[in-house]
């Protein structure tokens, strides 16, 4: 047997509690529980479920307990008055930034917009490397496959290194870091996306090391060959015509430092054969579960 809730209105008839009637900052105290996308949605329904989505006690739950460290990447002017929910818009869109290393704001980091957690995106541009400067090896190519507009495009070289750093205040977790590479040249052409694989050579022979160490000793290293072709594929190359998105492996931020010095790195230094044919795009660095989130269907 079920029960239900109700009283009498002023003229004597029989009133059933609705949405409306509960109370704001019950509403709030569930809106802990769910993600900013959720919240924004029930926001919708009526005044009560508007307010409690717009109060800051909510959205300074979404919030990584160092936001204040990524507003210093933003003009004071543009966050001095925002509410928290405010704040997390703002900063759930990519903010460039340069930690010191070049000139230019050549990283981007944001908050994804459901977990709120803190990702990060690294140019070739803010990279070291290995004959960039002599167009015999190296090109740079502008397109709109990269969030950076433009990516590093390798014609010939034998000996392959590119390295790169990042200081960041990351807040506590475990991170990933992916490098972003694609095999053969790309373009378009008549409105379709087309592959060049002229100057694709030499990945098949070796493989490349995936190297990461941090400011507090941690390590990780992996390597891949980048042209291998499995034997349960059909076609063939499936590396080749495809950003490929190579995990280098993880680190772990406990917090003891304000700030975690990250340094990345992929080689194939052996000159005995030359190899090419290759872009580079960038580095990601993200929270470990982020992926395994989504492929899980939880966001």
């Amino acid at each position: 047997m079920g029960s239900s809730l109700s009283y009498l209105g002023t003229n004597g008839s029989i009133v059933v509690p609705g949405l409306g009637d509960i109370p704001e900052s019950c509403v709030a105290c569930v809106f802990l529980y769910l993600t900013p996308p959720e919240i924004c949605n029930l926001a919708r329904l009526n005044r009560a479920f508007r307010g409690a989505a717009s109060a800051d006690s909510v959205w300074e739950t979404k919030l990584p307990h160092n936001y204040q460290d990524l507003l210093e990447l933003v003009p004071p002017e543009r966050y001095q008055n925002l509410c928290k929910k405010d704040i997390f818009a703002l900063l759930s869109k990519p903010l460039s930034f340069d930690d010191g290393n070049k000139v230019g704001a050549l990283q981007e980091v944001w908050l994804d917009r459901v977990t709120g957690w803190v990702c990060m995106a690294i140019s070739a541009r803010s990279m070291a490397i290995t004959g960039i400067d002599d167009r015999r090896y190296w090109n740079w190519i502008p397109t709109e496959e990269s969030r950076f507009h433009t990516v590093a495009y390798l014609q010939q070289i034998w000996w392959f290194e590119v390295d790169g750093v990042v200081n960041f205040p990351f807040p506590v977790g475990v991170y990933s870091l992916y490098f972003r590479l694609h095999l053969g040249r790309f373009s378009r052409r008549l409105g379709r996306r087309v592959c060049n694989y002229e100057h694709t050579h030499g990945w098949e022979i070796k493989p490349v090391k995936f190297e990461l160490s941090t400011s507090d000793g941690q390590q990780a290293s992996c390597e891949f060959c980048l042209d291998e072709t499995e034997l349960d594929d059909p076609h063939g190359d499936h590396k080749r015509g495809y950003w490929v998105e190579y995990k280098v492996g993880e680190f772990m931020v406990n917090g003891s430092e304000p700030i975690t010095e990250v340094r990345f790195s992929m080689k194939q230094i052996d000159c005995t054969h030359s190899k090419g044919g290759l872009c580079v795009d960038s580095v990601f660095i993200i929270p470990s579960d982020l992926r395994d989130h989504k492929r899980r269907g939880i966001m």
